[in-house]
């Protein structure tokens, strides 16, 4: 099922089933957000499409004008965004497939020699440890906080890059969507693109600055896709400018293309207690492998990422902004 948020013709926030053709959407009498219908399923004991399945709702709208309306809000949050935690893990994915053996033997010959990286050697335990046996765990990932749900932006809307950043570059990533549930158990609504935006430039400083690089706003959606993935996904990033796309590239995502499994890298996330309070809303970036900054390229103020990956729905489009920080050295102040 396709499930997104939309603002209705009074502003308030509904939820709505996309036709499978995407060409309408069927807006749900209630509940009024993804977050109160994962909370009755998960009360009902049923799953998120069985819940959305029995609303009623009649009224059905054009989803191509409620995207080019900037109508479409992200697919899921919480009603305080405080209680909702965006993070994300990194060195993950193979690039493809096809090089994965090369990949593997550079990794071998470098470690002979004496000269991995400490990046790189994280990246060669994924490779080796990553993909444990179903209920077991695995190597840990690189992890990452990027902030709670006042990062987010909607599919449409300017994705802020501060001032004082060095750089405001897009990463195509595949995003998990978690409610938990008041007995502490996260529950997997489903996926969807997501833009983890980052400063490049200041992470290439040093990878332990990758912290700093990371606290940057990002967007999700346009669509909630519940159910089982497909391993092997297939979309395209692109940077348009003045109209025009300067730069473009096929990514792949999904099991078949990582070198941990979607289990795993759950299980290093949820296992801490912190991360399992009932209530609170986790949208999970899963790493990509494909950037434009990568090919020498640097977003500009008024360029638009877009993400497509239609096994997910429809594309993320977000246009870049620059924005003060609003804060100045020295801005502490004493009690």
């Amino acid at each position: 099922m396709r499930l997104i948020q939309l603002r209705d013709d009074s502003g308030n926030t509904r939820v709505g089933v996309v036709d499978a053709d995407g060409g309408q959407v069927r807006v749900l009498d209630a509940p009024h957000s993804v977050y109160a219908l994962a909370s009755a399923a998960i009360a009902a004991g049923r799953g998120l499409d069985e819940e959305a399945a029995a609303a009623p709702g009649a009224t059905r709208l054009d989803y191509a004008t409620l995207l080019r309306e900037r109508r479409v809000l992200s697919p899921l949050h919480h009603p305080d965004p405080a209680h909702c935690l965006v993070t994300g893990t990194g060195l993950t994915h193979l690039g493809s497939a096809a090089a994965r053996d090369a990949m593997h033997q550079n990794l071998q010959q470098q470690a002979q020699a004496g000269t991995l990286t400490d990046s790189m050697r994280m990246f060669q335990w994924g490779v080796e440890g990553g993909i444990p046996a179903p209920g077991t765990a695995g190597a840990q990932p690189e992890w990452f906080y990027k902030g709670d749900g006042a990062i987010v932006a909607a599919p449409g809307a300017e994705l802020e890059s501060p001032d004082f950043a060095l750089d405001g570059g897009e990463e195509p990533e595949l995003v998990g969507l978690y409610l938990i549930g008041p007995d502490g158990t996260p529950h997997r609504l489903g996926f969807a693109i997501g833009n983890e935006f980052s400063d490049h430039v200041t992470e290439r400083q040093n990878y332990l600055y990758l912290a700093h690089s990371k606290l940057r706003a990002c967007a999700i959606g346009p669509e909630l896709r519940t159910g089982a993935l497909p391993a092997d996904l297939r979309g395209t990033s692109r940077l348009r400018r003045d109209g025009a796309v300067v730069w473009e590239k096929p990514f792949v995502t999904g099991e078949a293309n990582m070198c941990h499994s979607l289990e795993n890298l759950e299980y290093h996330h949820f296992k801490y207690p912190a991360h399992r309070r009932p209530g609170d809303v986790h949208l999970h970036f899963f790493g990509t492998a494909t950037l434009s900054f990568a090919d020498g390229v640097r977003a500009q103020p008024g360029d638009v990422f877009e993400i497509a990956l239609p096994e997910l729905g429809a594309p993320l489009a977000n246009p870049l902004r620059t924005v003060a920080a609003g804060f100045a050295a020295g801005g502490v102040r004493a009690l």
